[in-house]
């Protein structure tokens, strides 16, 4: 029975630790694009990949010059560096509505689709990571007798 728990120990704690994430054992060479749809807040992004050097180019502007916040960089590249592919696709993306920061969520949220469906491998990793979960939430609409979603008009007694 002590060789039982002890492949039973082994295999508990070999649970605990994460799984790599696979890796493709051919490098993936793409001829045609893979799309991929991301939305944040008000912003929708379209995403569209192919096999290159790592150019990643946003309403034809240089990901720097459009994002110019480096935490909007680190969010678009984000899935691109969960799955240690930053130098293996070139990323076009077209953008539009919202802010910085809804742009920057929706392209990240597009990078990861499209990379889940280049190599289904990739999954494990980009959800561990939380680039396949869509953020939901949205601004509230105004309701009418207040001055927006939940600020009344001040009241006065006299």
């Amino acid at each position: 029975m002590e060789p039982e728990e002890a492949t039973r120990n082994d295999q508990s704690e070999g649970s605990q630790t994460p799984p790599a994430p696979l890796l493709p054992a051919a490098p993936i060479v793409l001829d045609r694009f893979v799309w991929g749809t991301g939305r944040r807040k008000s912003s929708v992004a379209r995403v569209r990949m192919k096999s290159g050097t790592g150019t990643i180019m946003v309403n034809g502007k240089e990901c720097r010059s459009y994002f110019p916040t480096l935490q909007a960089q680190l969010t678009v590249t984000g899935p691109l560096r969960a799955t240690n592919t930053a130098d293996k696709f070139d990323v076009f993306v077209s953008v539009s509505g919202g802010g910085i920061t809804g742009q920057a969520g929706a392209t990240a949220l597009g990078i990861g689709r499209a990379l889940k469906t280049i190599e289904p491998g990739f999954e494990a990793a980009l959800r561990e990571n939380g680039h396949l979960t869509r953020d939901s939430r949205m601004k509230e609409r105004k309701k009418y007798g207040l001055r927006g979603a939940r600020r009344a008009f001040q009241f006065s007694k006299r």
